[in-house]
């Protein structure tokens, strides 16, 4: 007797728990809405569009910073296949590592403006117009000038880190250690392919 009591209590109880759990996301699209604290519901998508946002201009900066190193991995690979002349092993080995610096960071910072909810725009049309870096000669370029012409991108790269940079610590100290780090890297390739070029202090 007591014991069928008890089933019948446990069926109860069982199917109210039921009840229950089904009540609690009725009217949910998709099971997909998170209560938050002020009894407001967010979406999954809503929740994924929180947190910092980047001002337009702190967007714009990064922006800059992306088109110059895309242009610069595009110069880099056209003068990567067209370098002429004495010590073009070399010369055609160091392009190669200021491409594959380039294509990370670029890749590095589109990445960053999209965790702030920004756009990264690398569509070739946009780079060509907006990119400080100057435009690279057509056909065979002997290793001196390509030297002195990466050098030249190198450091137009690198000015554009350090003129938006203030602006950037400002607004968003991570963003500007990516900066860093971009500085540091595009500095010192500067500073090896210059070389190439250089006499010896007297």
């Amino acid at each position: 007797m007591s014991i069928t009591t008890k089933q019948k209590s446990g069926s109860k109880q069982k199917t109210g728990s039921k009840a229950k759990t089904g009540a609690k996301h009725k009217g949910d699209v998709g099971g997909a809405r998170e209560a938050t604290g002020d009894g407001a519901r967010l979406t999954v998508e809503e929740n994924a569009e929180s947190g910092f946002a980047a001002s337009e201009q702190l967007g714009q900066h990064l922006q800059a910073v992306l088109v110059d190193l895309i242009e610069l991995s595009l110069q880099g690979k056209q003068a990567h296949w067209n370098v002429v002349g004495r010590n073009f092993r070399d010369t055609h080995l160091q392009l190669d590592e200021i491409i594959a610096a380039a294509r990370v960071f670029a890749d590095t910072v589109a990445e960053r403006m999209r965790a702030l909810h920004a756009s990264p725009d690398g569509r070739t049309d946009v780079v060509a117009q907006a990119t400080s870096l100057p435009p690279l000669p057509p056909g065979e370029i002997a290793t001196k000038d390509v030297i002195d012409q990466m050098t030249q991108r190198l450091d137009a790269v690198a000015g554009t880190c350090r003129r938006v940079h203030d602006e950037v610590d400002e607004e968003d100290p991570t963003s500007a250690d990516i900066l860093h780090t971009i500085l540091e890297r595009i500095e010192q390739l500067s500073w090896m392919v210059s070389a190439e070029n250089r006499e010896p202090r007297t």
